[in-house]
């Protein structure tokens, strides 16, 4: 697998593998090393999986986290959740990486996430199944009516050109309001998002479709359809 993955990754002019590690434990010394732009791991390695490793190199308090893209076998593997959490930037099936593997490394380089479209909303719900309930957060009260229309239809598995057509506004508009829920939130990827708003009771999962629950007037109303 380690040989599959740098085969594609070494077909790119523009990138390349500075190092490979034979278990999770040899991981942070390599990274320590040569201080790579980004880190591929597998869910499951002796050693230090790819949770822990996750949390360690781009969990919530690390200082300069670095982007990492988690692979793994299965399609519900309990572990990603946490991961995806943990500050993961991208969420890949074993058996894409030939095809996958390069847009999700430079989607996590350019700042984004990446979850492998075939299982986003397996993951999605099979998360929210299982996901404790957690206390309301203070950053929703301060989103704008904007702000959360955007963050529902993400949550339905929108990309920004999908938002920006819904909502009539321009694609440039969209991805200014994520960067501003980013901001708000304190969340780093566009993953963390969609949990977030599942987590908080934004969208609720049901008979395999997301529904987004209504906003409160005080949020809705506003004079310029546009008002951000």
């Amino acid at each position: 697998m380690r040989h599959a993955v740098r085969s594609v990754i070494d077909r790119e002019d523009d990138l390349t593998v500075v190092a490979e590690a034979p278990d999770g434990s040899a991981v942070p010394a390599l990274v320590r090393l040569h201080q790579p732009d980004l880190a591929v791991l597998d869910v499951r390695m002796p050693g230090l999986d790819g949770l822990t490793l996750t949390r360690r190199l781009a969990g919530p308090g690390v200082a300069d986290p670095l982007p990492v893209i988690v692979m793994t076998t299965y399609d519900l593997d309990e572990y990603v959740f946490a991961a995806l959490q943990n500050g993961a930037a991208g969420f890949l099936l074993k058996e894409t990486i030939a095809d996958a593997l390069v847009p999700a490394v430079r989607a996590a380089l350019a700042g984004h996430a990446l979850v492998s479209p075939a299982v986003t909303r397996r993951l999605i719900d099979e998360y929210t199944s299982v996901a404790p309930p957690v206390r309301p957060d203070d950053a929703v009260e301060a989103l704008s009516a904007r702000e959360r229309e955007v963050l529902l239809l993400i949550a339905r598995g929108l990309t920004n050109a999908e938002v920006a057509a819904t909502l009539v506004i321009e694609e440039s508009t969209v991805k200014s309001h994520v960067t501003s829920l980013l901001d708000k939130t304190g969340l780093r990827s566009r993953v963390q998002l969609v949990i977030y708003a599942y987590e908080q009771g934004l969208v609720r999962v049901g008979r395999g479709r997301a529904h987004t629950t209504a906003l409160s007037p005080t949020n809705t109303t506003a004079s310029n359809p546009d008002q951000t």
